[in-house]
């Protein structure tokens, strides 16, 4: 193999620029009209043509006052350019084509509190922008959108917790407040001073299950105080946390985004506890270096936006 025939095909083959101007050049008689077509100077497209020239070790052009006239050789390399650009054009129609396929629908995975409170503003924002778009939403604990995410069943999701769950790459969009609530007819109801770490954590709650971020958040931050007592209940999701407490159930831990209706109506009432940080980021994830494109990408922006 000779010297000029070894190493990448891109750096022996011109690039589409320099083809798509030579064929403007055939088309036209002219380098400046061709360089006009293309929206380039005439020095520009000079300097295009011999560069082209000496990766090829051929003339392609000759000028004169009258125009510019394809060599025999020009010519040959012509309709060889000719084919590679049509090529070039079929690759990008079948690119676009998978582009609208990929924008034509968007798999979302939410954790619950996420999933219920917030998701449906950004989703009637992103339809706002993006009607053709298609957007399935699977709801679970924090655990299961990860699992979705890795197994390539979401394109984005959204999860609570104290960290990117290991296999996925994320940011935080915003923050949450978890907070103990009961019935007011429960004994803490009436209490006059904040419930302390210890008593929390001795006490049988009604809890999220275990891989919710809630529940990952309560375990952390009671960990110190001999972790938490057996659940009361134990059930799967936000609605059925609140429905047990507002029933009289027993103490429960919710997010604040989760309790403000049932608050404001005294059907749970806040109990303050102190000694104990129950605060928790919420945060966009994905798979490790696929990072959101098209409407992934157009709804990440607008939850950053809303926050």
């Amino acid at each position: 193999m000779s010297e000029e025939q070894r190493g990448p095909i891109a750096h022996r083959v011109p690039d589409l620029a320099a083809l798509e101007l030579l064929l403007a050049v055939a088309r036209h008689g002219s380098l400046g009209r061709a360089a006009r077509e293309l929206g380039i100077t005439q020095p520009a497209a000079s300097s295009r043509i011999r560069s082209m020239e000496r990766q090829l070790g051929v003339a392609l052009v000759d000028r004169s006052p009258r125009g510019s006239r394809l060599t025999d050789a020009g010519a040959l390399v012509t309709d060889w350019a000719g084919r590679i650009v049509e090529a070039a054009e079929a690759f990008d129609a079948g690119a676009q084509a998978l582009r609208d396929r990929r924008d034509s629908r968007l798999r979302v995975a939410a954790s619950m509190t996420i999933a219920e409170y917030l998701l449906p503003g950004w989703l009637i924002a992103l339809r706002q922008g993006r009607p053709g778009t298609a957007v399935s939403l699977l709801a679970g604990n924090s655990a299961a959108v990860a699992e979705r995410l890795l197994r390539d069943d979401a394109d984005l999701g959204f999860v609570e917790g104290l960290a990117v769950p290991e296999g996925l790459d994320g940011t935080v969009i915003g923050h949450d407040r978890l907070i103990v609530v009961a019935a007011p007819g429960h004994d803490w109801a009436r209490r006059r001073s904040p419930v302390s770490p210890e008593k929390l954590a001795a006490t049988s709650l009604v809890l999220r299950e275990r891989g919710s971020g809630t529940r990952q958040v309560l375990d952390s931050a009671l960990a110190e105080y001999g972790g938490l007592a057996e659940p009361l209940l134990e059930l799967a999701s936000t609605t059925a946390v609140k429905a047990a407490a507002v029933s009289g159930a027993g103490p429960a831990v919710l997010s604040e985004l989760a309790v403000t209706e049932e608050l404001a109506s005294r059907r749970l009432v806040r109990i303050p506890v102190e000694g104990v940080r129950l605060r928790r980021d919420l945060r966009a994830v994905w798979r490790q270096g696929h990072r959101p494109t098209g409407p992934a990408r157009d709804l990440l922006s607008l939850t950053r936006s809303s926050g």
